[in-house]
């Protein structure tokens, strides 16, 4: 039986996995409670005496306000867990925090006080993780360096500028690098505990909590972040121009040759432009633009390969089903079998 100080009063368990979520002013809601729903489904899924207790953990035991207004009550103090016995702590769970300017720009909030405390506690921790923009933090810790990390797509690159030690991949939903795992985008986080779950229950257990959230299953680690290159934001016109081109003329061959034209450069100045601006090439970016068109497509009509295939410029459906397994990791049809939406 683990006996440990937390709160207000002695916490005695006989838990195996302590997880423990950073809580923070701002904080992201979802990235908050996702977790211990995904965690409490679990003990209610397996004849475990001994399972998951989760604990949020603040620098006070005052509420601490989320990002989306909602206040929420610690259960201990960063101060109190300092006092555990090393390796007590399973699972940290570092969630994430935006902040948005003027031009709606989305910037990750990374307090210094904040990531000293997630440093002292990645040393009492089995096991670190963050979910959505929290990647940021654990970086700001040194938790990340040599490591391979996502984050959500729309702070990818500046966690790449930020931190080059990094090795940032803004496609998966999550990376998991020894005892240090990422996760990607908001709702991503209940993957990340799915997979967490499969790594300490096992597959079969990790299904059948994916069954009780109505997950249609629990997602591999290399399914991709959807709609990644198109919601990039630049910042040139000329960029936009060229994506506005491509999204009216998806179904044309759009050659590098065409684009370059359109932009009146060289066809090398193109692939400068692109790498800089969307950090991929013309080629990558018009599959992905019409990946994410014949997405749409699968989700809400009744269309056929052979018509999705045309209307958004694969020409063929071996080509279209390539694109597929390349992108998403799965088949068109696989991916309408799970996402569709329209009637039918």
């Amino acid at each position: 039986m683990a006996v440990a100080e937390l709160g207000s009063g002695t916490f005695l368990s006989t838990v195996r996995r302590l997880i423990v979520i950073v809580l923070f002013e701002d904080v992201d809601l979802l990235d908050v409670t996702g977790p211990p729903e995904v965690f409490s489904l679990a003990r209610r899924e397996t004849d475990e005496a001994a399972g998951y207790e989760v604990v949020l953990a603040a620098e006070t035991m005052a509420p601490v306000t989320t990002g989306a207004g909602v206040r929420v009550l610690p259960d201990t103090t960063f101060d109190e867990l300092a006092g555990l016995p090393a390796r007590s702590i399973d699972t940290l769970i570092v969630p994430g925090a935006v902040e948005v300017d003027d031009q709606r720009r989305v910037h990750p909030l990374t307090d210094p006080a904040v990531v000293e405390r997630v440093r002292q506690l990645a040393g009492r921790t089995r096991r670190v993780t963050s979910v959505c923009v929290g990647a940021h933090i654990l970086a700001a810790a040194g938790l990340l360096d040599g490591k391979r990390a996502t984050t959500h797509w729309s702070t990818a690159r500046q966690l790449a500028e930020d931190h080059p030690a990094v090795e940032v991949d803004a496609d998966p939903i999550f990376i998991r690098e020894g005892d240090v795992w990422t996760g990607a985008g908001i709702s991503a986080c209940l993957d990340l505990s799915l997979a967490l779950i499969a790594d300490d229950l096992g597959e079969e257990v990790a299904l059948r909590v994916a069954r009780q959230l109505v997950m249609y299953l629990k997602r591999p680690s290399g399914q991709s972040q959807f709609s990644v290159p198109l919601e990039q934001v630049s910042t040139t016109r000329r960029i936009e121009d060229l994506r506005h081109h491509i999204m009216r003329n998806i179904a044309e061959p759009l050659t590098v040759a065409d684009l370059a034209a359109c932009a009146h450069v060289s066809d090398r100045q193109l692939t400068r432009i692109f790498k800089t601006e969307l950090g991929t090439t013309p080629h990558a970016y018009i599959e992905s633009a019409r990946v994410e068109v014949a997405r749409h497509q699968l989700e809400s009509t009744d269309a056929t390969l052979e018509r999705v295939a045309s209307t958004c410029g694969f020409g063929t459906v071996d080509t279209l089903v390539r694109a597929f397994r390349r992108r998403l990791d799965t088949t068109p049809t696989e991916y309408r079998r799970r996402f569709r939406t329209g009637p039918g």
